[in-house]
């Protein structure tokens, strides 16, 4: 009885620890629970060049393009440019012992340039600057840098003429009167800027012409800027499409008092005072009459005027024209005051290195000067 009692209770102690192995959910010692997995890490995002992060910071620019830059010896972060419009204020390097040669759409063309300026960088149809339209499709874009010697660009011996025109005319005869002089046959301007548009002239920026002055920049001999005086309506319906129709880069001096006009992509925008053409209390421009600080005060609202119709504050104080061609000490400190750089007279010449920011000569253009007179002053 005590056997068959014992194996009873030893029976019921076997059932009662496999109910509880049951229960408590445990596997034979053998097998072992299998291992909790571990979460696979976040994967670390690819930081953004400085190209797409500038991208990314305008995704409100229509048509944004971020241009970077390669030149050897410079570290320069990418530009914002915009599609179809002109590139605007591209670097220009500077390096003791060196002058900048210009941008070009490929590493062969800036070698080419580097190793002789006189064809590689002279060459407009291959070196990029601020009279060319950024064409980005794939919203990036590389610009490659040469670079020369400071006796490189005195070598050349580059004069650089600064035509100036004044008002336009559809009458093959002229106009009449005192001023008839100032008026240009509008087939002449035409066939002039396409003289200068089929000649492949370069067509320097202020900007390039200031660091040329310098001896910074290397521009050709077969260089030009052409500039008109006032923004009269002529200009505006008659003359400066064709600089548009033709992709020629001009320059618009604006008297901005009454309103800075609207121009095309083509033309720049810049001051001819903001209500200083008119004449002062001896007969010549109020540039020479007033004080220095009044053509400071006038000067700097032009400026304003300027960057109200989208031109940067930089591109606005870099150049203006004297009206009437009238200027003495004290209308170069009043540009100065109000951080102006350069400004065009109406002498006769053309810009060298070492000239005068404040005294640009120019190359006047009268009433009945075809393709052929042109040729003679320009090149």
């Amino acid at each position: 009885m005590r056997r068959a009692s014992a194996v009873g209770a030893a029976v019921v102690v076997l059932l009662t620890t496999a109910l509880a192995a049951c229960a408590s959910g445990s596997t034979d010692a053998a097998t072992p629970a299998p291992a909790r997995a571990t979460p696979s890490p976040t994967p670390t995002p690819t930081p953004l060049t400085q190209a797409e992060q500038l991208l990314a910071d305008n995704t409100a620019v229509a048509g944004a393009c971020a241009v970077s830059f390669m030149l050897d010896g410079a570290t320069i972060a990418p530009q914002l440019q915009v599609q179809e419009r002109l590139f605007d204020r591209l670097p220009i390097p500077r390096a003791d012992g060196r002058a900048f040669a210009g941008w070009y759409a490929d590493p062969a063309a800036a070698a080419a340039a580097t190793a002789d300026p006189a064809t590689g960088a002279g060459n407009p149809a291959v070196r990029i600057n601020g009279s060319d339209l950024v064409s980005c499709p794939a919203h990036q874009l590389t610009l490659y840098g040469a670079w020369t010697t400071p006796a490189a660009v005195g070598a050349v011996g580059a004069r650089v003429p600064i035509m100036m025109y004044h008002q336009f005319t559809a009458k093959p005869g002229g106009e009449d009167g005192w001023l008839r002089g100032n008026f240009s046959f509008i087939d002449d301007y035409r066939a002039t800027m396409q003289y200068i548009k089929d000649s492949a002239f370069y067509l320097p920026t202020w900007d390039e012409l200031s660091a040329f002055i310098d001896g910074a920049l290397y521009l050709p001999d077969h260089s030009v800027i052409v500039t008109d005086d006032d923004a009269d309506p002529s200009w505006l319906t008659m003359a400066s499409p064709i600089n548009e129709q033709m992709q020629v880069m001009a320059t618009s001096f604006d008297i901005t008092g009454d309103g800075a006009a609207q121009q095309n992509r083509f033309i720049l925008p810049r001051s001819h005072t903001n209500n200083m053409h008119t004449a002062g209390a001896n007969g010549k421009g109020q540039m020479v009459n007033l004080s220095a600080a009044e053509i400071a005060t006038d000067m700097q609202a032009s400026a304003t005027a300027l960057e109200g119709i989208g031109v940067d504050a930089a591109s606005a104080h870099e150049v203006m024209a004297y009206p009437f061609g009238h200027y003495d000490d004290r209308s170069k400190e009043g540009l100065r005051q109000a951080g102006f750089e350069m400004a065009r007279t109406i002498e006769q010449g053309y810009v060298t290195v070492g000239s005068d920011k404040l005294a640009l000569p120019c190359v006047r253009i009268n009433f009945g000067m075809g393709v052929l007179d042109v040729k003679k002053l320009i090149g």
